[in-house]
């Protein structure tokens, strides 16, 4: 984990709020409810991230974890949790159904929708959450499977447990080198558990396929930056006919040439107004998002934003003037 909160390290009349402000800043606005005094509040908690995927790994004395309307309307990022049980059992609540979680179940529930989280003895457990546009399925499809028991009788879904109860776990995955490259595969088996629980084949393949242009989308921004991304390749990837890919994308108003275009764009438009806007040529950062030729780049530019990448990022990062009597302006890159 990326960092760890241990109760025990924390004077007693700080420890609700620490715990608080821990998740608040670092997973999710809830409300807490211990059920014992501050001074027998026992937590220890990880924190840690794998790309778009938060993790927190809870062990704690009871307690329950509300969130409410009010607080689910101020996430600006609409997100999927995932609980797994790993001892012991809990209540989880939403959308008027109520499951209880044994060890090696999992339960999904919706960041926008009010949730209970209730743990009448102790905290054994993992979350992870995961942006709703990277998951990429249909409302209805999450709303049939959210806070229902994932695992028994159901074998993808045990599979996943295995696998993210090991992803939590292990710092040595989430912070080696090959750490992104499994990204998309975890979304894709989380994915995979959730359609299972579905039940008939029809219904599997009508969530699959509602969800396709999202997942099309999806992957075409996690690899914007790919010089080789293509339309076979992006076919190739979700099983699909290059012809079947641009009936999808047509039926989204989506033109898929104009589409990576306009996002590359806004790639490089953000980063030469961030912060390292200035640590990096112009050509450069054009280069690494899929621009080879600067004129090119530059025009393209222009005619999206109606402002030239060089005017763009001087108006972000105005140079310092370095002229001393008779010396002549410089120019930046």
């Amino acid at each position: 984990m990326n960092s760890v909160l241990d109760t025990s390290l924390i004077p007693q009349g700080d420890r609700e709020e620490a715990i608080r402000s821990a998740l608040w800043e670092s997973f999710v606005r809830v409300d807490v409810d211990h059920h014992r005094p501050a001074r027998d509040i026992s937590v220890r908690m990880g924190l840690g991230a794998l790309g778009p995927i938060r993790i927190c790994s809870a062990e704690s004395t009871a307690v329950t974890v509300r969130r409410t309307g009010r607080l689910a309307g101020m996430d600006e990022e609409s997100a999927v949790f995932v609980g797994l049980q790993m001892s012991g059992t809990s209540l989880v609540e939403q959308r008027g159904r109520q499951s209880l979680l044994r060890p090696e179940n999992l339960a999904v529930y919706e960041s926008t929708t009010p949730y209970t989280l209730r743990f009448d003895q102790a905290v054994d457990h993992h979350f992870l959450r995961i942006p709703r546009e990277v998951l990429a399925l249909p409302d209805r499809a999450l709303r049939d499977v959210a806070a229902i028991p994932l695992g028994s009788g159901n074998p993808v879904a045990r599979l996943a447990f295995r696998y993210f109860a090991e992803l939590a776990v292990s710092e040595d995955i989430r912070g080696g080198v090959h750490a992104e490259a499994i990204v998309q595969p975890s979304v894709e088996l989380l994915r995979a558990a959730m359609t299972s629980q579905l039940g008939a084949s029809r219904a599997k393949r009508a969530a699959l396929e509602a969800s396709l242009g999202l997942r099309i989308t999806q992957y075409i921004r996690m690899n914007l930056a790919d010089p080789t991304l293509s339309a076979a390749r992006i076919a190739a990837a979700h099983g699909i006919s290059v012809r079947h890919l641009y009936t999808v994308l047509a039926q989204s108003g989506i033109s898929l040439g104009d589409w990576i275009r306009s996002h590359r764009l806004a790639e490089c438009r953000r980063e030469l107004a961030g912060p390292g806007g200035r640590r990096r040529t112009i050509a450069g950062i054009a280069r690494s998002w899929g621009f080879p030729d600067p004129a090119h780049f530059s025009k393209a530019f222009k005619r999206a934003y109606g402002i030239s990448p060089r005017d763009w990022r001087e108006h972000h990062h105005p140079r310092r003037s370095r002229r001393g009597p008779g010396r002549a302006p410089r120019t930046a890159d």
